[in-house]
């Protein structure tokens, strides 16, 4: 999930950065920082949307730079347990896929990838055995995510699933609702009454 929040921190302004309006350099530094920074609390921070407020300056004898007491928003994002992703599938494996979604990568094991028997072709595709349903590179998909892990801080794992109903790729999706659509199911209504009346007649 996509977060605002707001932080206080003491930023460092460096003198060649002297030249540029303060909330400028104060705005470049935080960036410095901050930007595609990762943690369990915060996730991981993708921009800095905005000053709050900046501080009196305070110079350090002996440094050259000038400190400030800035108060900030970051924009992050942070993975929640069963939350609903949309994503593309950026690549195949024998094991699974991977899915972009956005400011990370996930893995849905080979399992996960459909309800059904599910087999890897070199072409880099997964398909289904009974449903005859393709996954591929580029595929839109709309899965849960059943795992985080944040152990090696610079490269949080996720695992996803796609198995129950109402995720997959987006055209599976697609495909279910037009099943379910009161339109179809009155147009086979029709066409067996109209089959029970033509063998009823001879």
């Amino acid at each position: 999930m996509f977060y605002k929040i707001e932080l206080k921190d003491h930023i460092r302004v460096p003198p060649n950065l002297f030249s540029l309006p303060l909330e400028e350099a104060v705005v470049k530094r935080i960036k410095n920082k901050y930007n595609g920074f990762i943690s369990k609390d915060l996730g991981i921070v993708i921009d800095v949307p905005g000053i709050k407020d900046i501080g009196e300056g305070i110079i350090i004898p002996g440094d050259g730079a000038s400190y400030y007491d800035v108060a900030f928003e970051l924009l992050t994002f942070k993975p929640e347990m069963q939350e609903i992703v949309l994503g593309k599938i950026k690549d195949i494996a024998e094991f699974g896929a991977f899915i972009n979604i956005g400011p990370v990568d996930g893995m849905i094991h080979i399992s996960q990838t459909m309800d059904d028997f599910v087999s890897f072709s070199k072409d880099k595709t997964l398909t289904g055995k009974e449903t005859k349903r393709v996954l591929k590179v580029n595929d839109l998909c709309r899965a849960r995510i059943i795992a985080v892990s944040f152990k090696d801080i610079l490269n949080p794992k996720l695992g996803l699933t796609m198995r129950q109903q109402g995720l997959g790729r987006l055209e599976w999706l697609k495909e279910e609702l037009e099943e379910k659509s009161p339109k179809k199911e009155e147009k086979e209504s029709k066409e067996k009454e109209h089959k029970e009346k033509k063998e009823h007649k001879k």
